[in-house]
């Protein structure tokens, strides 16, 4: 994966949104999250397994550490027990968006040009909804891609309007996903060692911003009502 560049100015607005009941959580968090310091990235709503909100959340310049996670779970949760959006007992989980995160804005596809990414169109291109090749980069408003899913009689590369999208987002490859498996057993025998661990009662996370497969990608979790 190519190494992000620091190019966040201030708070970027969105360009791919949430939908539903997704975007009440997001309208309710996401002042709360900026007056922290922070940026929403997406809002999941889960249920499997009971009802789960997720929070991705991040700093302007991409961080996101347990600290982090757990400050902004103590701070949104008596909001979202006022605001109450949701109709139903829920977790609340706040996380960082990850290494296969979600492309939102438009400095995340400038920041991420060169890596692998999957989209799923709002509105169809040419008849298809959804696209996979490498992020070449941003022109004008939308963002290139060169196709490895492309047909024979079809354009190897593709120009894509980023508020058309529905989702973006980073695919790893298996050798990443291989080097994060070993950076996450390297630090639970650090753990052992040392006696500590990175989950503190109902808050875990793994600092900036990395998870790994079988991870149940959780940051900070409460109890909401």
């Amino acid at each position: 994966m190519s190494e992000p560049i620091d190019t966040f100015v201030g708070i970027e607005p969105r360009l791919i949104v949430d939908q539903g009941v997704a975007a009440r959580v997001a309208a309710i968090v996401e002042p709360v999250l900026e007056g922290l310091g922070f940026r929403l990235v997406r809002v999941r709503i889960s249920g499997m397994a009971g009802c789960t909100v997720q929070i991705m959340a991040e700093r302007p310049d991409g961080t996101m550490t347990i600290e982090d996670c757990e400050s902004v779970s103590r701070a949104l949760s008596p909001v979202l027990d006022v605001a109450d959006p949701i109709d139903r007992a829920y977790h609340l989980e706040v996380s960082s968006p990850g290494m296969d995160r979600p492309l939102v804005r438009r400095s995340d596809f400038e920041r991420y040009a060169g890596n692998q990414i999957r989209v799923e169109m709002s509105v169809a291109v040419d008849g298809r909804r959804r696209f996979r090749g490498y992020l070449l980069g941003v022109e004008g408003d939308g963002a290139r891609i060169r196709r490895d899913d492309a047909m024979p009689d079809e354009p190897a590369e593709v120009l894509l309007r980023i508020e058309d999208m529905a989702e973006a987002k980073v695919v790893l490859s298996e050798a990443q996903i291989a080097a994060s498996l070993r950076r996450a057993k390297a630090q639970q025998r650090d753990e052992a060692t040392d006696g500590t661990t990175q989950t503190n009662g109902a808050a875990s996370a793994h600092p900036d911003g990395e998870r790994t497969p079988g991870d149940d990608r959780q940051a900070a979790q409460n109890e909401g009502d």
